[in-house]
């Protein structure tokens, strides 16, 4: 298949990389706006100024959207209607409204892939966690507690766009916090109708969040804590899942950065009457990010076997912009600024 990639930053560089080890398929056309990284794409590959161009008017069959939020639904809905398998990074969009009005253009190309990456979801810490929670070894969950942070909202190889939120749609939240509300839905099965948050930007100042405090319950009972900051000096990632024999923790995650510390799965074993709040507990720890590789082998092995999207699909996509967009309204303050 056909390959192309509109933006060649940061994440459209990995993905290429990724799609050359990993897949049958043939990168042949790029998109990208920025001249330095233009400078960066292969020799041998097409180029075009803008992602327009490029689904309009290369020969593919599929295509990895690596925008900016602000473009992510119009290329998606571009994509689709030309007949293409779609890739898209996460956030799907910058509104539930912007998600809606894609799926109503997927329904109409039932035959076409649609994936969004919900990258996480294939770290093996992750993969592992949900493997021994579906297996019902330590019985069903009670809770979860997540903390997902970083100092800051924009990056040493980012662009202010993410701080503006007729751009990006939101801030931290919608950014990194994301991924956790995400892996949340994933490794529980549950959605959340009740939610509570407290939303702020006191610290950083732009119009989009720098901090979200949420707590959230599905109607089954199943309770989630979320903390997403901007303002995590020291950068974290853990999430505490509690079953009813026992707890896992997903404790650091490996990512580009580096600084998140060493990605560790602690399951700990519980009986209350004998171990008297201390548990056993044991660690795996995981040296290696396969998350991008996996991600590609499992679009690649879809579109091959024609096989439905299951990690990742456009209802994941929809229920977890669903949930943020809940989670922002669940302030009354940040409603009245932004939703009235």
């Amino acid at each position: 298949m056909r390959v192309g990639i509109a933006g060649y930053g940061v994440v459209g560089k990995k993905r290429y990389s990724s799609i050359v080890k990993n897949s049958s398929f043939k990168v042949t056309d790029i998109s990208e706006v920025n001249s330095i990284a233009r400078k960066e794409i292969p020799n041998g590959i097409n180029v075009f100024d803008n992602y327009q161009d490029l689904i309009l008017q290369a020969d593919l069959d599929v295509i990895f959207i690596s925008l900016p939020n602000k473009y992510a639904s119009d290329a998606v809905s571009l994509s689709l209607k030309k007949g293409l398998n779609v890739f898209c990074e996460k956030p799907p969009a910058r509104t539930l409204e912007e998600l809606l009005q894609v799926k109503e253009i997927y329904e109409k190309h039932p035959s076409q892939k649609l994936m969004y990456g919900f990258n996480h979801r294939f770290h093996l810490s992750v993969e592992e966690a949900k493997s021994i929670i579906d297996s019902k070894i330590y019985g069903n969950v009670i809770n979860l507690k997540g903390v997902y942070g970083k100092s800051q909202m924009i990056s040493f190889n980012q662009t202010d766009w993410r701080t503006k939120r007729e751009e990006s749609g939101g801030g931290i939240l919608l950014d990194q916090g994301i991924h956790m509300l995400d892996l949340i839905r994933y490794l529980s099965g549950e959605d959340f109708s009740k939610v509570f948050s407290f939303i702020d930007n006191a610290f950083w100042n732009f119009d989009v969040e720098d901090n979200a405090y949420v707590l959230m319950q599905s109607p089954k009972g199943v309770v989630a804590q979320l903390h997403s900051s901007a303002t995590q000096w020291r950068h974290v990632f853990n999430l505490e899942i509690t079953l009813q024999k026992g707890s896992l923790v997903l404790g650091g995650i490996l990512t580009g950065s580096k600084s998140y510390g060493d990605e560790t799965l602690r399951i700990i074993t519980s009986n209350p009457e004998k171990d008297k709040g201390n548990p056993k507990e044991s660690t795996k720890k995981y040296s290696e990010d396969v998350s991008w590789d996996n991600e590609i082998k499992y679009f690649s092995n879809c579109l091959a076997n024609n096989l439905e999207i299951e990690r990742g699909s456009i209802g994941d996509a929809i229920e977890t912009i669903k949930l943020v967009e809940t989670i922002y309204k669940a302030d009354p303050e940040w409603k009245k600024k932004y939703y009235n």
